[in-house]
C-alpha cells in the first residue's frame, strides 16, 4: 500500500463560525485517512506546509510507517519550526495515517494504540468566554452545560494576552459563584488563559485552593517557564499547562519547572505519535497528562481514542462542544450519551463522511508554489 494523493483543505462552517484545517491522505487501495491541524489563523500555515513541503515526501510512502514518516518530515524542514504551525502540520498528517492504518487493518485506533482502559469516556465541560461575562451570566452558562452530564467543569477566561491582572477580584467572585452553584463535591477547574502575573496568579490560586478546585490552568504566560515554577512552588493546587507547547522538549521543560499536569494537544503536537511520546515522559516523571482538545470532530475523536488508551488515566477528556454544525458532514456524529462518549469497534477513527455534505463546505487548498 502506497500514498498516492495528499489533499489538504479547509472546511467552512458558515458566516461567523470559522474554518477547520483538514487533510485527507489517499492510497492506491482507495482507502483514505482524515487528519486535522490546529485551527489557529484557520490553520493556513499548516495547510501550506502540508501542500508544499510534506506532500513530495509523502507520495509513494508506506502509510503504515507513521513514526518513520514523522521523524523524516520533522527533520527535513526543522528550520521553519519545529513548533507552532509546523508541529500542527505534522499532527494532521499523523492523525490521518493512524486513521488510515485502522481502516486498512479493520481495527479502531484505540486498539492499535494497545487497547482501551475504558471505552465509555466521561468528559469535562470546557466553557470559554467567562472573562467578559458577569457573575450571573457565568452561572447561567454553566447551568446549561450541566444538562449534558459532564463529570467536571472548567471555566476559561480567554484573557487578552497583552494585559494581566485585569480583574482579580471579579475572577475570584466568578470562581466562588460556580462553586456555590455546583456544590462542594463537584470537580472544577479554572483556566486563566495566561492572564496573570506571578503575584496575581498566587492570589487567585489561593482562593481556588479554598474553593476546592482540582487544577489551575495556564496562570501565567506560557513562555515564562520560570514563572510557572514560582506559582507551582507557592500553591498546593495542581498547576497545569502545555497546550501551547509543541515538542517533547517543551513538555519536559514544564515538568522540570514543577507543573503538576501537562496538557499537550493532539492537533498541535504531532498527532498520536508525538502525543504518545509526551505521555511516556509524563508517566516517567509521575506527572498527569490531560490532553487539551477543543476541536469538535476529528481532533476531538482522535483525542478520545488516545485518552482511552492512556495508561492509568483518571481525568475526564476535554469537550468544547456542542457544535452540532460539524455533525452534518459525518454519518456518525460525535456526541455524548448520558454524560459519556462511547468508542465503537469501527475501524480507524470511526468517522464516516457524508461526501455530499462535505463538498458543500470544502475549500480546496491551493499551495502558493502552484499559484
Amino acid at each position: 500500500m502506497k500514498i498516492t494523493r495528499v489533499e489538504p483543505f479547509h472546511v467552512s462552517w458558515g458566516s461567523g463560525r470559522g474554518r477547520s484545517a483538514w487533510v485527507r491522505i489517499w492510497t492506491d487501495t482507495g482507502l483514505f485517512g482524515l487528519g486535522e491541524a490546529s485551527p489557529m489563523v484557520h490553520g493556513n500555515a499548516s495547510l501550506e506546509i502540508i501542500a508544499s513541503a510534506f506532500t513530495p515526501a509523502l507520495l509513494g510512502a508506506d502509510p503504515m510507517e507513521a513514526r518513520v514518516i514523522q521523524d523524516r518530515l520533522f527533520h527535513e524542514h526543522i528550520k521553519v519550526g519545529p513548533e507552532g504551525a509546523y508541529a500542527a502540520a505534522l499532527a494532521a498528517v499523523d492523525i490521518a495515517l493512524w486513521d488510515l492504518k485502522g481502516k486498512a487493518l479493520g481495527q479502531p485506533v484505540w486498539k492499535l494504540l494497545g487497547g482501551a482502559w475504558r471505552r465509555e469516556l466521561p468528559f469535562y465541560a470546557s466553557i470559554g468566554g467567562n472573562g467578559q461575562r458577569t457573575v450571573d451570566e457565568v452561572c447561567r452558562v454553566v447551568e446549561g452545560w450541566l444538562e449534558l452530564g459532564p463529570a467536571q467543569v472548567k471555566i476559561r477566561f480567554d484573557a487578552d494576552k497583552t494585559t494581566r491582572d485585569v480583574d482579580l477580584a471579579g475572577d475570584i467572585a466568578k470562581a466562588r459563584a460556580v462553586r456555590t452553584l455546583v456544590g462542594d463535591g463537584f470537580p472544577l477547574a479554572f483556566d486563566s488563559n495566561n492572564g496573570y502575573s506571578v503575584q496575581g496568579a498566587i492570589r487567585v490560586g489561593r482562593a481556588l485552593e479554598e474553593l476546592g478546585y482540582v487544577w489551575f490552568e495556564e496562570p501565567v504566560q506560557h513562555y515564562h517557564v520560570e514563572s510557572f515554577a514560582k506559582v507551582a512552588a507557592a500553591l498546593d493546587i495542581a498547576v497545569s499547562a502545555g497546550e501551547q507547547e509543541y515538542t517533547l522538549q517543551g513538555i519536559k521543560r514544564l515538568i522540570e519547572a514543577g507543573v503538576d499536569i501537562v496538557q499537550p494537544d493532539i492537533v498541535k503536537t504531532g498527532g498520536f505519535t508525538g502525543l504518545g511520546d509526551m505521555a511516556a515522559l509524563a508517566r516517567a516523571y509521575g506527572v498527569d497528562l490531560v490532553p487539551h482538545q477543543t476541536q469538535p470532530s476529528i481532533g476531538h475523536t482522535a483525542n478520545l481514542h488516545f485518552v482511552a488508551s492512556l495508561t492509568h488515566s483518571h481525568h475526564p477528556a476535554e469537550y468544547n462542544g456542542p457544535r452540532e454544525i460539524q455533525d452534518v458532514v459525518f454519518k456518525t456524529p460525535v456526541r455524548p450519551t448520558r454524560g459519556k462518549f462511547v468508542l465503537s469497534d469501527a475501524p480507524g477513527l470511526g468517522l464516516e463522511l457524508d461526501e455530499d455534505e462535505l463538498k458543500k463546505r470544502m475549500v480546496p487548498w491551493e499551495s502558493s508554489a502552484a499559484r
